[in-house]
């Protein structure tokens, strides 16, 4: 019996070949966060179909990268649901220190999109072959902007101020044009204004792609609109530049140019581009089905127009222009018929305790949410006493509350 069994491990061993595959493709991946764009995966492609229950997540090292996961599927993306198939796809921890492209510590470049491993231990494929392990470093010869990659990018050349505008549109995959689609405006801080790339917009943190990303879109198929500006279009001085104009009127255009329902367009933005979204509510308060302002503040004895308004305002308590700003701007919004909800939350929440406030300020039914981060909760505890941190975290967690993107596209003015 113990023959047997030594003549079967001998015929299985035989029946094992030593396979030499050339690796077709390396793509890194990229993801982006609240606090921007980080390196998050790799994409490994074979000619051959990997064995998928063979793999572990030390078959490769990645160098100076943290493996949270290893699989293969039968196409080149990330899934849930790991398949056989020719590729091999290695998620990597965005926690890691040097996992970031493009982020606020960064900001004013951008990292090159490379990574290099190596293969430790032995891969099955699914033909009863080997792919033995090498010492040789591998390198990516693609990258892949996830959800970025899915926005076009333009140029409006507005003829009545005269100005040009860069600006990048997510389209609806499924676009049909005798259907009408919400769109969502993003516009972004002002951070980024002295760099040109009008990608900026989309990487520099969430508040644009989230509304694109694949499960948003599953339940609110939206158009999203996320101009690049060159230089800053308000400041806390009150002034304001014709590009706010120009962005109008590049909205008015897309309305034309695309099946948009222009009973719910929404507005949205931090910092800067929150600023801009309290300065087009109280100019046109009829434009704008519901606006979520992050981050911002303006001189409030001029906001009087929009106390009609569907609003979402999130700040931290700790940020010492827009906590004041937008408690006066509040203020002037209940004097003038508006009804204000108040809450107040921890930047340290968990998605559930954030839908639970969500809920519970919702009870109120009022027009005006306005939500409070708690100070020391909102700066991430690796980033320090950062300047102007309890401002700059804010749009970090503002993006991923999904109770309020949920709030933004419940609104409609057709419902008025």
């Amino acid at each position: 019996m113990k023959k047997i069994y030594m003549l079967i491990i001998v015929i299985f061993i035989c029946s094992i070949k030593i396979f030499a595959a050339d690796i077709s493709n390396i793509t890194a991946i990229t993801e982006v966060f609240g606090d921007g764009q980080r390196l998050t995966g790799v994409i490994l492609e074979y000619p051959v179909e990997i064995d998928e229950k063979k793999l572990s997540k030390d078959t490769f090292e990645v160098l100076d990268r943290t493996i949270l996961n290893i699989y293969t599927n039968d196409i080149s993306e990330k899934t849930k649901n790991p398949k056989n198939g020719k590729y091999i796809i290695i998620e990597l921890d965005p926690k890691d220190k040097n996992s970031a492209i493009f982020t606020k510590e960064l900001r004013k470049e951008f990292k090159e999109k490379k990574v290099s491993l190596i293969q430790k231990n032995k891969i099955y494929t699914t033909k009863n072959t080997v792919i033995n392990p090498s010492k040789k470093v591998l390198t990516n010869n693609n990258s892949r902007d996830l959800i970025v990659e899915d926005f076009k990018q333009f140029e409006f050349k507005d003829s009545k101020t005269g100005l040009t505008l860069g600006y990048n549109l997510y389209i609806p995959k499924n676009y049909d044009k005798n259907k009408k689609y919400p769109l969502v405006l993003f516009m972004h801080d002002a951070g980024p204004t002295d760099l040109k790339e009008t990608i900026v917009a989309l990487i520099q943190g969430n508040g644009a792609i989230v509304f694109a990303s694949p499960e948003e879109q599953a339940k609110h198929e939206a158009f999203v609109l996320a101009p690049k500006y060159n230089k800053p279009v308000v400041d806390d001085d009150g002034n304001v530049d014709p590009l706010l104009d120009t962005t109008l009127n590049l909205l008015d255009y897309l309305t034309k140019e695309y099946s948009i329902d222009t009973n719910r367009l929404y507005t949205t933005g931090q910092s800067m581009g929150g600023m801009m979204s309290i300065v087009m509510n109280f100019r046109q308060p009829d434009l704008f089905a519901a606006s979520y302002l992050v981050a911002c503040q303006w001189n409030p004895d001029v906001v009087s127009p929009m106390s009609k308004n569907n609003i979402w305002i999130i700040v931290s308590t700790g940020d010492t222009k827009a906590f004041p700003g937008m408690n006066a701007i509040t203020d002037v919004l209940k004097k003038n018929g508006a009804k204000v909800a108040y809450a107040s939350w921890k930047g340290t929440y968990t998605p559930e305790e954030f839908k639970l406030g969500v809920n519970d300020i919702l009870k109120e039914n009022a027009n005006i949410n306005y939500t409070t981060l708690e100070k020391g909760t909102v700066v991430p505890e690796n980033v320090g006493n950062s300047k102007g941190g309890e401002h700059n975290y804010t749009w970090a967690i503002a993006y991923d509350i999904e109770g309020i993107r949920d709030w933004l596209f419940s609104q409609s003015k057709d419902k008025k």
